[in-house]
């Protein structure tokens, strides 16, 4: 007997809700609040002219001895036109400030203050070359081993900075809006997405969750963004940025960043170093602090370690 596949429910469904489908647009004005409202709701959102053009050009040149010697992908998946170059805390100052952007934290906060902390996922400049096919639509989350997250809860909030305009001719990314409350491992082509379409030193912000993949390039120009993402600190990060950022190199940069990089602890007893030193200890010896404690004090899910008056009734 043979059974067939939710696909034929789900792509009924899903087409009626293509109709209404867009991509929304916000002013560089906007709130974390605003941001991360369309987040949860579409699980995507362009926030427009977050910097100068003039801005990402800069950027572009900062990297450009890196990104000309990076090779094309090995993959479809990765791109065999398609070049991406990691390493950008090491190798570019100025990518440091897109990494530390208030816009981008504060929407990232939001969207991941369920969690204790949040670290830097991976930095990586993507640069699609003409030729290059659709990629196969994904959920970013995937990478964690296909573990099936809750339904609405985020583990990841990523961005993609526009080095280039992006159109659909070139490449841009495609997303389908309010996918991140879709189920599990579907299946999509490029035609069930839209073109998240935006100007230079635009950012499109998008949940691990939503389905999306890069587009295809049918353009005589390179299409080039840049891929900062956040996840929560209890997971591991895309890119290991211990290692992509030589210690002499972290020693120089600020505290702020290096607790984003991941040197801190991200929850209690979470990523401790030897006799239960704060990472940040390694980099900054100065910052010393005692174990564990300031984590117990601070963090409210660690409340319950505490040591418990006699006679309390509390529940675990």
């Amino acid at each position: 007997m043979v059974t067939r596949t939710p696909r034929a429910t789900r792509s009924a469904a899903f087409n009626a809700e293509k109709k209404k489908m867009s991509i929304k647009h916000l002013p560089a004005s906007a709130s974390a609040d605003e941001i991360c409202a369309a987040l949860g709701e579409d699980g995507c959102v362009v926030v427009d002219n977050v910097v100068r053009p003039e801005v990402m050009d800069e950027v572009a040149q900062e990297l450009r001895p890196f990104t000309e010697k990076t090779p094309f992908g090995p993959d479809e998946f990765s791109g065999r036109r398609t070049r991406r170059t990691g390493g950008l805390i090491a190798r570019s100052a100025k990518c440091r400030d897109l990494v530390m952007n208030p816009t981008v934290l504060g929407a990232v906060g939001k969207m991941l203050g369920h969690a204790t902390s949040f670290q830097l996922h991976l930095t990586q400049v993507i640069a699609i070359g003409p030729g290059e096919p659709a990629q196969t639509i994904h959920r970013d989350q995937w990478a964690f081993d296909f573990f099936p997250f809750p339904k609405g809860y985020e583990v990841q909030c990523n961005t993609i900075w526009a080095m280039t305009d992006f159109i659909e001719e070139n490449g841009a990314t495609r997303v389908i809006p309010g996918s991140n409350r879709f189920d599990d491992r579907l299946r999509f082509t490029e035609g069930d997405t839209e073109p998240a379409e935006m100007t230079k030193g635009s950012v499109l912000f998008y949940t691990g969750s939503i389905y999306h993949g890069g587009g295809a390039n049918r353009s005589k120009e390179i299409r080039t963004g840049i891929n900062i993402t956040y996840n929560v600190s209890w997971l591991r990060q895309e890119e290991n940025q211990y290692l992509s950022v030589p210690l002499e190199i972290a020693r120089t940069l600020p505290v702020d960043l290096l607790r984003l990089m991941g040197y801190r602890l991200g929850a209690y007893a979470l990523g401790y170093v030897d006799d239960t030193r704060d990472p940040i200890e390694v980099v900054r010896p100065d910052l010393a602090r005692n174990g564990f404690r300031p984590v117990l004090e601070t963090q409210e899910s660690a409340s319950f370690l505490k040591p418990q008056s006699q006679g309390s009734n509390a529940k675990y």
